[in-house]
């Protein structure tokens, strides 16, 4: 029998912010932690508090010298600018803040503890935290200072399994696990990202040597597309690969009601995603990503976490519920209208729609050989 679902965090993330005006300056992880145990679906025994992935743990992928400077620019809360040239950190929104070294390696230390947990048996680990895809070798990029979802494939390779796909929902190009994992076999990352979207990457015909798969897809995508993608596309992908371990990064910013991207999914289309394509694999690690709006973001990767157990989503919230999220903030959006169900209940108004020409052209390029 199949062991319930497990769920990965930290404290780290209540107190712990990029600064009040950047994008991540948002309560994120620890509202879902507040929601799910408001909701009663988190109980003591399907929470793990993340480990802080140690520098060595971080070096399978980074350069050690990159870690190190991260390490350093924590201790000092500050960097040289020749080193913040070297690094990008201090930089193109890579700020040095209180946590910046223990925060990155705690969402690593998790993916990582879920990869042990999944490569020992079957079964789902959600991991909010994670699905920071755009950490390089050996420089910060995209708000990702490590890349925890390179370190998780990285552990189930190292423990023995043969074949780990990685499906990227993110509005952005998952970027640096493509390049990560360009020409090996035993990898298949595909990414599903609004086309002309920074960091810029990502093309339909784009396949890192055969080792990734890309759905840039256009404006307004809806829920329909996306359903119509994950079954004639991804799916189709999964079955030819045959993969022991699923790695779905969730990055929450293709929702319409986020600010970062022309994206407009509810969260009822993530939801529906995360169940057709958990029950593609016996191993599925679920991870966070991008998301820039603190109350979709709870909303959806909770209702995420309840889609993983076979949990439904009440129609009104409890007071308890509506509680967290009227108790968050969002500095940079002060001035604008909360809708109501951003507080009453998870699920966002439905967004169907035609699937477009161009989004069916893609599906099959993607199968070409």
């Amino acid at each position: 029998m199949v062991p319930p679902p497990l769920f990965v965090g930290s404290e780290i993330y209540r107190a712990s912010r990029y600064g009040a005006t950047h994008p991540l300056g948002i309560p994120r992880v620890s509202a879902v932690m507040d929601l799910c145990r408001a909701l009663g679906w988190l109980p003591d025994h399907a929470y793990l508090d993340s480990p802080v992935a140690t520098p060595a743990q971080l070096a399978r992928f980074h350069d050690p010298a990159y870690v190190a400077a991260v390490a350093e620019a924590e201790r000092a809360q500050r960097i040289d600018p020749e080193s913040s040239a070297r690094w990008n950190i201090g930089r193109n929104g890579n700020p040095v803040f209180g946590e910046v070294f223990r925060r990155p390696a705690t969402s690593c230390g998790g993916t990582i503890r879920a990869a042990q947990i999944l490569c020992a048996r079957e079964g789902a680990v959600h991991v909010p935290a994670g699905g920071t895809h755009h950490g390089l070798r050996d420089r910060a990029s995209g708000f990702c200072y490590f890349n925890d979802p390179v370190l998780g494939i990285l552990e189930f390779l190292d423990r023995g399994i043969a074949r780990v796909a990685y499906v990227d929902l993110d509005a952005h190009h998952g970027d640096g696990v493509e390049m990560a994992f360009a020409s090996e076999p035993r990898v298949l990352a595909i990414s599903i990202h609004e086309d002309g979207r920074w960091p810029h990457t990502g093309r339909l015909h784009d396949r890192a040597g055969g080792s990734a798969r890309n759905l840039p897809v256009p404006a307004g995508f809806n829920d329909s597309e996306l359903a119509f993608l994950i079954e004639e596309a991804v799916l189709p992908l999964l079955q030819r690969f045959r993969p022991e371990a699923l790695v779905l990064q969730c990055g929450a910013d293709a929702l319409a009601d986020d600010p970062m991207s022309g994206l407009s999914l509810s969260n009822r289309a993530y939801r529906r995603a995360v169940a057709a394509l958990a029950g593609a694999c016996g191993r599925v690690l679920v991870l966070g990503g991008g998301g820039y709006n603190p109350w979709s973001v709870a909303r959806c990767w909770t209702g995420i976490w309840g889609t993983l157990n076979g949990l439904e989503a009440p129609g009104r919230l409890p007071p308890d519920a509506e509680q967290v999220l009227r108790g968050l903030h969002w500095n940079r959006r002060r001035s604008e209208p909360r809708p109501e169900h951003w507080f009453s209940t998870l699920d966002d108004p439905p967004r169907e729609g035609a699937v477009r020409d161009e989004l069916r052209a893609a599906a099959r390029a993607v199968l070409e050989p």
